[in-house]
């Protein structure tokens, strides 16, 4: 199922964002290291163009360290970007490392009479705000778990060369691999009320089968994991007392768990995808938006016929 999800102010936030990037001479790009993927925005890439770009892989302290080195390797293979993984429990290193990576990219601005003009982007819910309050030194950016908090550019003078515009998280209008639509609803970048959360659940607790089994096991007190994603849920709820009247399972309340568990990093160090998965994935989506336009091309010159022989007729 592809989402969608694009309220109106990230069109007027994309607006913004290409009429301001001529000025840009760096862009930021704040991922969530648990999903770099499917929290990579492909409308960065268009509007930033040949800029130099760092991204950050925040929130590294919940995902696995492992998988993040090989994200790291995998973006680092795109022309102009430097990876790095971070989290905004180490604010020092943040406000050390990132002012140096931004002066080492783009040497030529990086002179006491001329500020380096940055441009930091990301999506809804992957800690941009915290970030830039991190990197200010005082509270700037309106920070909360909600998605989509921020509604407006601001111009940040981090007062060390270096100038910080702000962005909305913005979404794209349409997110076409289904995965990628599971995986930012399960870290919570898009709201619980943007698709069905039993089925983001089981989603999350099929792929933690497969991928992290131990954990889930140790976590949960499983001896063995069910192969039925719906079962394994309600063994995961019967665990841990989320019951209805009867001794029935609450999947609902079991699906809560679930998800805050894995959220809060109470579930271990998990990452739902890799860079072979992505790749895969990338593919099948080219594949399947190849095959949708031809489609809709087809049904478009039989319109043509049909009205064509209608003139015809008459």
């Amino acid at each position: 199922m592809a989402i969608q999800w694009y309220p109106g102010h990230m069109h007027k936030a994309q607006k913004e964002i290409a009429e301001a990037m001529p000025q840009v001479d760096l862009v930021i790009e704040v991922l969530d290291a648990r999903i770099p993927y499917s929290s990579e925005n492909p409308m960065v890439a268009k509007l930033r163009g040949d800029k130099p770009c760092i991204k950050l892989l925040n929130k590294c302290d919940l995902a696995d360290p492992a998988t993040t080195e090989a994200w790291i390797a995998h973006l680092e293979k795109e022309q102009g970007v430097k990876a790095m993984a971070v989290t905004t429990l180490q604010p020092g290193h943040l406000k050390t490392v990132i002012p140096e990576l931004v002066r080492k990219l783009v040497p030529e601005r990086d002179r006491a009479d001329k500020d380096i003009r940055t441009m930091i982007m990301g999506i809804p819910n992957v800690g941009k705000s915290t970030i830039i309050n991190t990197l200010a030194g005082r509270v700037i950016a309106k920070t909360g778990n909600e998605p989509a908090v921020t509604k407006a550019q601001q111009r940040i003078n981090l007062k060390n060369g270096i100038v910080l515009s702000d962005t909305p998280g913005i979404l794209w209008p349409k997110v076409d691999n289904e995965a990628s639509s599971y995986r930012l609803a399960v870290t919570g970048a898009i709201k619980d009320t943007a698709m069905e959360y039993e089925d983001v659940a089981l989603f999350a607790a099929a792929f933690f089968r497969d991928a992290y089994p131990a954990e889930l096991k140790e976590r949960y007190k499983l001896d063995e994991l069910s192969q039925d994603d719906v079962e394994l849920l309600e063994d995961i709820g019967r665990k841990r007392g989320a019951l209805r009247s009867g001794g029935y399972v609450d999947l609902h309340k079991a699906s809560e768990l679930l998800l805050h568990e894995f959220r809060s990093g109470k579930l271990g160090l998990l990452t739902l995808e890799t860079p072979e998965m992505a790749e895969a994935e990338k593919l099948e989506v080219a594949r399947i938006l190849t095959e949708k336009e031809a489609e809709k091309k087809a049904k478009q010159e039989a319109e043509k016929l049909r009205r064509s022989g209608k003139r015809h007729n008459n």
